[in-house]
């Protein structure tokens, strides 16, 4: 990915056409997640807000489905200063700084909350400084994207079952690693080529909250689903600083504002929409297993020592951040 931000004035001015109340800031929201996902209901609240706050003058597009490409297509995007945003794990910013890694190793914490305290830690605050000035602007970090389960064609109960088997993954190191370690094969694609890859028996499996994984309507492919809930998976909104840097600060800051609303929105809907897919599959015949996630846990403790990049300490740092 190219970490040199160019910054381009993207501000689009009010069209002859359209309305009186036309807007003067259009941001476009791109995103792999479907119509109806909790990503996308989450991101017509945010678009809502922000239109009420800023009385029309400032507009969020929404454009689900990789419409506009895949997520990294859609970063690099964002860093050129193109007005654009995306969802993004901390996996995937860990080449402007590899500390931030941590935050998505497997079954580090079982309490969102706590998590989301350490976004809240001068640790982070510093991070996401350094971040801003390598071009990534963090609009939202209180985002609950939700726990992530495996579902498969083959039924998995303990770590051995997962010999063999080619799990979709993002195309990020941490979840690479973690799967490599329950003993499957990681197969990093984009969430929009994972239908056909199930279909077409490119792989077996595909880890994700349940929300996804029943919007993206896998459990039509693959009928094992093993709650493994290996990854409590917070998520961050980005764009590029050299496009935030055209904004007035005062449209900044309400984009901050009504986004942290938009995240709040997203944990309550986290909870609510988990239970509902899950007996929602459990009707369309989705085999459900509950397996011993302690021996997985075992099996994915060296991961926190398979990056020599980290800051030395840096694991004993965050447990003591989540044990405030």
């Amino acid at each position: 990915m190219n970490l040199k931000s160019i910054a381009l004035a993207t501000l689009l001015s009010a069209a002859a056409f359209l309305p009186a109340a036309a807007q003067d800031v259009v941001v476009k929201v791109a995103y792999e997640n479907n119509p109806g996902e909790p990503a996308d209901l989450v991101m017509h609240r945010w678009a809502d807000l922000v239109k009420e706050a800023s009385g029309g003058k400032v507009a969020l597009e929404l454009y689900p489905s990789s419409q506009l490409g895949a997520k990294l297509d859609v970063i690099e995007q964002g860093l050129l200063g193109v007005n654009v945003i995306t969802i993004a794990d901390v996996g995937f910013l860990t080449d402007y700084d590899p500390d931030l890694g941590i935050l998505f190793g497997p079954y580090l914490t079982d309490s969102p909350d706590q998590l989301f305290k350490i976004y809240e830690s001068d640790w982070f605050k510093k991070k996401e400084a350094a971040l801003r000035e390598k071009g990534v602007h963090i609009v939202i970090k209180n985002y609950l994207y939700g726990t992530r389960q495996l579902l498969a064609k083959k039924k998995v109960e303990k770590p051995e079952d997962m010999a063999g088997l080619k799990i979709r993954v993002p195309n990020n190191i941490m979840q690479i690693k973690a799967i490599e370690l329950m003993g499957a094969t990681p197969t990093p694609m984009p969430l929009g080529d994972v239908y056909p890859a199930l279909t077409q028996g490119v792989i077996d499996g595909v880890e994700n909250p349940l929300p996804v994984l029943y919007g993206q309507k896998l459990h039509e492919q693959a009928k094992e689903l093993s709650m493994i809930s290996y990854l409590t998976n917070t998520s961050l909104w980005l764009g590029g600083e050299a496009f935030f840097a055209t904004l007035d600060p005062s449209v900044v800051e309400m984009l901050h504002e009504t986004g942290y609303k938009a995240g709040l929105y997203s944990q309550e809907l986290a909870v609510q929409e988990e239970a509902k897919m899950l007996d929602a599959m459990k009707a369309q015949g989705v085999t459900v297993t509950q397996p011993d996630v302690a021996a997985f846990r075992e099996k994915t403790k060296p991961f926190y020592t398979m990056f020599p990049d980290w800051t030395p300490g840096l694991y004993d740092q965050i447990q003591a951040e989540l044990a405030k």
